[in-house]
């Protein structure tokens, strides 16, 4: 997980029921007011990684600033009442699919207060699906977290599966009445990728062999830095890229995405397809990137050397996309 700065606070528990109203309230729901702190603490650890991770507000609105206020005021130890409000807020992300362009999704959430112990209030928005896949997509993705996510935050996970999933069920919205695509005319535009992967954390041995040994196999060029967290990037063309990340997401990860993927049309350059490949290159080889790892097990790398190492290739502005603030 990318590294969030939060104030702890340890209370006592004759200091909940300084409200004992309040607390009488949250008791009656069958939840201690200690058990309270700690779903707080995950709510609000969770709200600023997401505030981290999508810093604009064309990916990420905290729609009730005030439900947010309480909530870190209460975990901070600024109030000792229990927030009266819930958090919401919406996430936001563009995708093309076989029939459209640039489709927008909105990620509506509104925590429940014994979130992450139970599910939040999760809906997916979007104009082109129909009233029936928007009921399959939500009874699909509330599947998947019950099973991946119980007792976890999941946010993330949501955001990834949406983006991973709705495609198809956009697509089979309109299928009905959307011709299918004429491609008698020539092959698919070929393009060369860049992909930015994000994971909570790349430790085991045989991940990391694995990373290695695809992207030679695939005649792909990048990185991996190992540790806690974890940066995967690869390049080449589309469709090894593509190869590469539908083997990497099917292993076991506590989490893991595409934070940034860059796409660059070729058939309109001249040279070869290996020159033109060539030319978009910013890595040579595909190589493990250690950076002075610190930390009680030494999983922690250097962050200010990584930023250094992707200015170097002439990929500084990669930092910020994935922690949310500019290297130095």
């Amino acid at each position: 997980m990318i590294p969030v700065s939060i104030t702890s606070c340890s209370r006592g528990t004759s200091l909940y029921f300084e409200h004992f109203d309040a607390c009488c309230i949250f008791l009656r729901e069958g939840y201690s007011a200690e058990m309270a702190l700690e779903e707080a603490e995950a709510q609000l650890a969770e709200l600023e990684l997401l505030s981290s991770m999508f810093p604009s507000e064309e990916e990420f609105v905290i729609t009730d600033q005030l439900a947010f206020a309480e909530l870190r005021d209460y975990v901070e130890g600024v109030s000792n009442t229990l927030p009266h409000s819930r958090p919401d807020f919406l996430i936001k992300h563009k995708m093309d699919t076989i029939n459209f362009k640039e489709v927008d999704i909105t990620i509506s959430c509104t925590y429940v207060s014994d979130y992450p112990q139970v599910l939040p209030e999760i809906s997916v928005r979007c104009a082109q699906l129909s009233r029936a896949q928007q009921a399959q997509l939500h009874s699909d993705l509330n599947s998947y977290l019950l099973e991946n996510c119980s007792g976890e935050v999941c946010l993330l996970s949501a955001f990834e599966w949406v983006k991973d999933n709705a495609a198809q069920y956009i697509d089979k919205s309109v299928s009905a009445v959307v011709p299918k695509k004429d491609t008698s005319s020539g092959p698919t535009q070929e393009a060369f990728t860049r992909l930015w992967i994000y994971s909570h954390h790349i430790y085991n041995k045989s991940k990391r062999k694995n990373i290695l040994e695809w992207s030679k196999e695939l005649n792909l060029t990048g990185f991996s830095m190992p540790g806690k967290p974890g940066v995967v990037c690869v390049e080449g063309l589309r469709t090894p890229c593509d190869e590469f990340w539908s083997r990497v997401k099917c292993l076991t990860w506590k989490r893991i995405m595409i934070r940034h993927r860059e796409d660059i049309p070729l058939d309109s350059e001249d040279g070869t397809i290996d020159e033109r490949v060539a030319s978009h290159r910013k890595f040579t080889g595909f190589d493990e990137a250690i950076f002075d790892p610190h930390g009680n097990r030494g999983n922690h790398m250097d962050l200010g050397q990584l930023y250094q190492f992707l200015s170097e290739k002439g990929c500084g502005e990669i930092f910020q996309l994935y922690f949310g603030i500019e290297g130095k």
